[in-house]
């Protein structure tokens, strides 16, 4: 199970942390770019910074508690401002699935790479060994941002994707034991 106490995690280029209620508007602002829509396979159809807050003050807090979800928040190191958002969920007392997005004004700029690895070592630190990840056969981006935090890739199948659609996934998977 997930342990937030181990939050927040400091890198030099980003920050994990708990969402808060001040990272809504950003948070449904990058829900927005059609990357995010395409491959990120939220949950919800459309997100506004009252529907964001909502979750943070509730299901957010709650899969938090229970250690089974964390949405966490990807912060600037510099401002503490919301610049993307990992994900780590289906959690049990071993592993986890992890998922990730940056919001469009900060990509390019190393996040991703930088929250998987703080959010690697937070899985570590919950005592987990292993977490998969599964992305879109095109989604180029993230498969590099995985191999370069060391996921190994596996096969593609068909299944469904938090959204609910049925989509081609490509399965990743990284050994986190200590």
């Amino acid at each position: 199970m997930l342990d937030p106490r181990s939050l927040p995690l400091r890198g030099s280029r980003a920050v994990l942390r708990a969402m808060r209620p001040e990272d809504a508007s950003a948070y449904a602002s990058g829900t927005t770019d059609p990357a995010v829509r395409r491959y990120a396979h939220l949950p919800e159809p459309e997100y506004t910074e009252a529907s964001v807050t909502a979750l943070v003050q509730g299901a957010i807090r709650d899969g938090l508690e229970r250690g089974d979800l964390a949405v966490l928040t990807v912060a600037d190191p510099a401002t503490d401002a919301f610049v993307g958002s990992l994900v780590l969920f289906g959690a049990d007392q071993d592993s986890a699935e992890v998922g990730f997005w940056v919001h469009p004004d900060h990509r390019g700029e190393g996040v991703a790479r930088a929250a998987l690895g703080l959010g690697i070592e937070f899985a570590r630190r919950s005592g987990l060994v292993r977490l998969t990840a599964r992305t879109l056969p095109e989604n180029r981006a993230s498969r590099r941002v995985l191999e370069q935090a060391g996921f190994t890739e596996g096969g593609t199948t068909r299944g469904l994707a938090p959204s609910g659609q049925e989509v081609a996934l490509v399965h990743h998977l990284r050994d986190i034991a200590p």
